[in-house]
């Protein structure tokens, strides 16, 4: 059975310098720190790779980033994994734990998480699921 958890988040993102001989330096990098509020009660850290296409409002980035915390009162960390695009500012989003990532309370997690960006202030909802205990 399926579950919603709701809540905000505030992010911090940090650019990265690139690194030598690794990729093109047109891509960028950044750091992620999150805190999470609400039924996820967590933090998490990751890294995004990011690109803007010569077209305004065109973009598109990848980000991986390890949730550690409380779901619903169950303790564990998880994985998520981050595919965005926008085209010419139609944002389209992916966000899903990654498969058998998740440990102690929270084993066998699965789920997506949309997020939306009103006046500056991140909210997410988080359809999931977990095996049953019987």
């Amino acid at each position: 059975m399926t579950k919603l958890a709701s809540g905000t988040f505030e992010v911090k993102m940090v650019p990265q310098p690139a690194e030598e001989n690794v990729g093109d330096v047109s891509i960028g990098r950044m750091a992620l720190d999150k805190i999470f509020s609400g039924d996820l009660d967590a933090t998490s850290k990751g890294q995004m790779l990011a690109m803007r296409a010569a077209v305004e409002g065109s973009a598109g980035y990848v980000a991986m980033e390890c949730v550690t915390g409380k779901l619903h009162g169950l303790s564990g960390s998880f994985v998520l994994q981050h595919s965005g695009t926008m085209t010419r500012g139609a944002p389209q989003l992916s966000v899903t734990v990654v498969p058998d990532s998740a440990t102690g309370e929270l084993v066998g997690l699965t789920g997506t998480l949309g997020i939306t960006i009103t006046d500056g202030k991140h909210r997410y909802d988080f359809d999931y699921a977990l095996p049953d205990a019987s």
